[in-house]
This record gives structure tokens, sequence and C-alpha cells, in this order.
């Protein structure tokens, strides 16, 4: 099957950002692509809650998920929204950082909710404190579909590799990854942390990402990584999107997902521990 990376470059304004991600979801099913996958906060990535308050809206009323399952259906494909900044019901009135799998017919057909935040100090300069403005996930997601089962997760969510096993022994053969790295950690960790989780799943890893520098009406710009990657069951990287932002294509034989638990059993080796 032919799946679809879109790497974006959004702003803090999400009517701004619209017309780009449905461009690049249309050239990738232009392109033969019958899964598009777009990256983490499609809809606004932003560093000031003053912004995300007047912008944000409840998934309800939220005009992006609206257009790309509008999308999903005009071009009949399954669509992984990465995820959005969305208004939440949260008593301390955090955001949901929440990815959305969309069917062919528009359907939303399963949810994920990011359940690691991004609390580090990267350097002297760069500091993220994820958890003051999002509310934490709770529940893992393993979505059925046709060709195969997705374990859903969300960018620091790849440093924890116990969530991806527990996903593959669920029965994930796709481990999607939509991220907005940031550059210090994306240059140093990316690529192999990417490659890591699908060795040791056995599963293909599909990472949509924002990218460059990103315009910003109030607060402080951010930056991410870019390199939208596709990973094979044996480590292989099928895709590198480099820094651009756009469509990028790729084959994914899910057969090699077999093939791979065949010669390095490791998910049936796993012994079952007692004691503390």
């Amino acid at each position: 099957m032919r799946v679809g990376l879109v790497q974006l470059t959004a702003s803090d304004d999400p009517e701004a950002n619209l017309p780009e991600t449905l461009g690049h979801v249309a050239e990738a099913a232009r392109q033969g692509a019958g899964f598009v996958l777009t990256p983490e906060v499609t809809n606004c990535v932003s560093t000031d809650r003053a912004r995300q308050r007047d912008v944000l809206r409840p998934e309800a009323e939220d005009p992006t998920l609206a257009a790309l399952r509008q999308a999903a259906r005009a071009h009949g494909i399954w669509l992984l929204i990465g995820s959005l900044a969305l208004r939440s019901a949260d008593p301390q009135g955090r955001f949901a950082n929440r990815s959305f799998l969309v069917a062919p017919d528009g359907s939303v057909a399963a949810r994920y909710d990011k359940i690691h935040m991004f609390d580090v100090a990267v350097d002297a300069t760069e500091t993220y404190r994820e958890s003051a403005g999002y509310r934490p996930g709770e529940c893992a997601t393993l979505a059925q579909t046709p060709f195969a089962p997705i374990g859903m997760t969300i960018c620091y969510d790849i440093r924890f590799p116990a969530l991806y096993r527990r996903l593959a022994q669920a029965g994930a053969q796709i481990l999607t990854v939509p991220s907005a790295f940031s550059p210090v950690t994306g240059a140093a960790h990316w690529e192999v942390l990417l490659r890591a989780r699908a060795i040791e799943t056995g599963c293909f890893v599909l990472a949509p990402a924002q990218t460059g520098s990103h315009p910003a009406a109030e607060g402080r710009a951010r930056r991410t990584w870019g390199h939208s990657m596709a990973v094979a069951p044996w480590g292989e990287v099928l895709l590198d999107a480099g820094v651009e932002p756009g469509a990028y294509v790729c084959e994914v034989d899910l057969e090699a997902v077999a093939a791979a638990r065949g010669r390095v059993p490791s998910l049936a080796n796993e012994p079952r521990w007692e004691g503390p």
C-alpha cells in the first residue's frame, strides 16, 4: 500500500493553516496514497496560552477537524490527523492534544489523547512545560482498519518504549508518531528513537512532522526539526522528508511485519516477570 506523510510549517492561526494542509492531503491522495498522515498540532503551533484560548475550539466545533473529515471522504482515504490542539472540559482549563483516525467515509474511527507531556529543559534557552497547557491522556489506543491494526501515539510518547511494546503485543502492525520535535532533540535522537521502536516491535513506524520556523502573531515563535519519516519493521528508513513542507509518499509492504517478527521473535520470547 502507499502511505503519504504531510509535513507542515503551521502558524498559530488555524484558519490560515487549513488550506495548505488540505492541499498537501490532496496531493498525497493524487499520488496514490490510501493512508495519509498529518503532524502533531496540525491546526495550530503556538507557545502562547492566551493566543490558544482565543483561536482553539472544542472538538465538536473545530473547523480543521470538520474540513479534514470531509477531505478523507472526498478522496476516499484513511486519514490520520496527527493531532489537533483543542479546548477541553479540563477543570484547570487545559487543552487536549488529540489524534484522530478518520475512515474513508469521513467518520472518526479512533481518537487518542497524548499521554506523555513534554516537560523538559532542552538547554539554557529552550524549556517546555506542556503539562501546564495540556491535559494528559490516560488510555492507549489500538485502532482497527481493513489493512492493519494501528497503534496511535504522539511525539514525546516515543521516549517511552513500554507503550509501543504494549501496542504491538495487542496486535499493532503500524505505529503512528505525529510530532513537532525540537531541533536540538531532533538532531540527536529523532531517527534513532523511531528506528528503535520499529525494531523492538516489528512494526512500521510512520512519523509525520512539523518543520522549520513557525509564524506567530503572539508569543515566541517555535522551531521544529522536520524530517518526517517512515521506518520498516527491520529498521530500514523508507522515507526521510528533509525540512521542506509538502506531501511525501512511499510504499509499505505489510508482509514485512510477519517477516521481521519471524526472524527475531522478541515479542513472543519476552518472559513474564514475577516479583518486585
